[in-house]
């Protein structure tokens, strides 16, 4: 039985946990990740600003029975979370899968690297993170975001332009960027393109639905110590205008139904190491795709959590209350 002492001792710990839970919540800044309903028309030039939105890269396959099985669940989440967070997915050129990009290759051969022995499908990984193998592993995964969200204070900070051409191309081109202090004369500044609902070719085996989400096809890397362009893979054209990485890097693409841009601040590849597997700065994504939930659930979901974890400490405080 607890003393008079021990019980408030207990509820002084849950009171302040709670506040500093609820702090944590009032306080966590949202990102500023822009998603355009793919219903609606743009044709004006978009300004894209932010950084701190969580990158969540999965390793799938087109072939693999436990991918098909998560994957429609993911895009679901990838809406529920809203701009939190950009999830992009990595298929491989094994000779098996439907869609085989070469860009997708290239950042697997990048998390080899940080991440010895990656292979697994699905595997997800959060920021650099710890590897989360199996669709079974999705609550880690669900940890490792929120965990990020609150550690998450000082990303860097970067805008970029994007327009369409003509002739019904995509041009996107950085405009400002900040490191504030993150990955000094070791990085990089990634483009990434994200391909949405993308159909799978007859002929290949697909344990799951028509379409797949997400699928990397496009990269091109600018290197900030030398404003050099070290990777360009699946784009239309990757130039530096101005000698800078900073704000006049653009890459063009071809128009697709359904995309992502993301301009990710990184360590460069030669910089990587598995000692130091983090290697995210600042993620801020531009999504031309549908929606499946709107995204007022991003701050409700945060709200939800908050008050899941509320109930454990609650939990706690009875039960040291006996």
């Amino acid at each position: 039985m607890a003393t008079g002492y021990e019980r408030g001792l207990a509820l002084s710990v849950v009171n302040y946990l709670i506040a500093m839970l609820i702090c944590v919540l009032l306080f966590i800044p949202s990102s500023s990740a822009l998603i355009v309903d793919a219903s609606d028309n743009w044709d004006q030039e978009i300004l894209v600003e932010g950084g701190r939105s969580i990158l969540v890269e999965e390793l799938s396959a087109t072939w693999c029975d436990s991918c098909a099985e998560i994957d429609p669940y993911l895009m679901e989440v990838a809406d529920a979370h809203g701009s939190r967070i950009a999830m992009v997915t990595y298929h491989p050129s094994d000779g098996f899968d439907a869609f085989q990009p070469p860009a997708s290759q290239h950042r697997i051969d990048r998390l080899e690297v940080t991440h010895p022995g990656v292979g697994s499908t699905p595997t997800f990984i959060v920021d650099g993170g710890q590897q989360r193998i199996g669709s079974q592993s999705w609550p880690d995964v669900q940890k490792d975001i929120l965990t990020e969200e609150v550690n998450n204070r000082n990303p860097s900070k970067m805008s970029f332009v994007i327009s369409k051409n003509n002739n019904d191309s995509v041009t996107a081109t950085t405009q400002s960027f900040s490191d504030l202090g993150n990955g000094k004369n070791v990085s990089q500044l990634t483009f990434m393109l994200v391909k949405h609902s993308q159909l799978v070719p007859d002929g290949f085996d697909n344990p799951g639905g028509k379409e797949r989400d997400r699928v990397v096809y496009g990269i091109a890397e600018c290197d900030l110590q030398n404003n050099t362009i070290t990777n360009s893979i699946g784009m239309l054209e990757s130039k530096v205008d101005n000698n800078s990485c900073e704000n006049g890097f653009s890459v063009t693409f071809d128009g697709v139904e359904q995309f992502s841009i993301l301009l990710i601040h990184e360590k460069s590849s030669s910089n990587l190491s598995p000692e130091d597997p983090s290697s995210t700065f600042g993620v801020v994504e531009f999504a031309f795709r549908n929606l499946e939930i709107n995204e007022s659930w991003d701050n409700l979901l945060i709200v939800l959590i908050g008050f899941t974890l509320i109930g454990f400490l609650w939990k706690y405080y009875q039960k040291s209350n006996k």
